[in-house]
């Protein structure tokens, strides 16, 4: 197991549109953000595709990615994820061949299942031309084969695309991707930081049934956490408040822009609602430098991650840019192998 000083660390960004802010200001901030990632030392920067939803800004991912990396230098963009049963797979092989065309060896394509959105919006997205959740492994063979020389052979070509190394994550919340990306010897990611509840069946599934590929040769699990990190433990719980409304929002079918913290939650939540949200996030480091410490090296060693991807949905920008500066800071003092670990049950 490696110590947490040696895990990467990356950011997961859901372009937060604010009350009172805008898309343009969300945008703003994501590459703000990116750049204050890259000079920390962050792995990767990854932005996911919802629709619908009025508090999030990346419906349009791949250009939000091209915005991302064309204003950076180093650091890996990518998507945390695309849903590909929204798309046709020729339309996300150009688009990703375009942007590692772009920018060379810094992209990654995380694949998702889920629609990103509520089934009007799927409708609407798809018009009939797309595919389901069903015909996921198909699509997913159909995509990857358009990156190879040559393409999939039925006579289409990924113009830009074909030939192109593209990294290839599968992304999921449940045992599905999780033996898929097993069977096909992909990467894969865990959407914990919002859908714990099989975070240990999916990440054993997947090491348990790996077969070795062109694509890795040992399995590679990369595990979704928030953090809202501050100088007090009840600086960051006010911080993480915003995120609570948001997920309360979306457990009651009403979703809407990122709402600034308030002091407690008590008088906005039902006891049943508060149970549905706090389970929700469960995964999630919310206090000072040193109780996010212990909470990250708690939740690395209990799922073995390879690579911790951490998101996190403050309201003030400047206290989102501290709270990941900070996670990064943790990272760097963190125990050297052999050193003492805290088991962690959770937000």
């Amino acid at each position: 197991m490696k110590p947490l000083s040696e895990i990467p660390f990356s950011v997961l960004d859901l372009a937060p549109i604010r009350q009172g802010g805008t898309a343009a200001e969300s945008f703003g901030n994501t590459l703000d953000l990116a750049r204050h990632a890259e000079r920390l030392g962050y792995q990767r920067y990854w932005v996911a595709e919802h629709h619908s939803l009025p508090g999030i800004a990346s419906a349009a991912t791949a250009v939000v990615i091209a915005h991302v990396a064309g204003g950076t230098s180093r650091i890996r963009v990518g998507s945390g994820g695309i849903m590909l049963p929204n798309h046709a797979p020729l339309v996300i092989a150009e688009q990703f061949g375009t942007l590692e065309s772009l920018y060379p060896g810094r992209i990654d394509l995380g694949l998702g299942r889920a629609p990103g959105g509520d089934q009007r919006t799927a409708r609407a997205l798809r018009r009939h031309l797309g595919s389901s959740g069903d015909t996921f492994p198909q699509d997913l063979a159909e995509l990857m084969a358009y990156f190879r020389h040559g393409g999939p052979g039925n006579g289409v070509h990924a113009i830009p695309g074909e030939g192109l190394r593209v990294p290839v994550w599968l992304l999921g919340s449940s045992d599905f991707s999780a033996r898929l990306a097993a069977e096909l010897g992909l990467p894969f990611a865990f959407a914990s930081h919002f859908a714990p509840d099989f975070l240990h069946e999916a990440l054993a599934l997947y090491r348990r049934y790996f077969e070795p590929s062109e694509h890795q040769a040992e399995p590679r699990v990369m595990v979704a956490a928030n953090v809202f990190a501050a100088d007090t433990d009840a600086d960051a719980r006010r911080l993480f408040t915003s995120a609570q409304q948001q997920f309360l929002n979306l457990v009651r079918g009403t979703p809407g822009l990122l709402p600034p913290p308030v002091e407690s939650m008590d008088r906005l939540w039902l006891p049943h609602e508060r149970q549905h949200v706090e389970r929700m996030t469960r995964c999630s480091a919310v206090g000072s430098p040193e109780t996010v410490r212990r909470w990250l090296e708690g939740f690395a060693a209990e799922t073995r991650a390879d690579e911790l991807i951490l998101a996190g949905q403050i309201y003030d920008h400047a206290a989102r840019r501290r709270s990941f500066a900070i996670a990064m800071r943790v990272r760097a003092e963190a125990a050297p192998a052999g050193g003492e670990t805290v088991a962690t049950g959770g937000g």
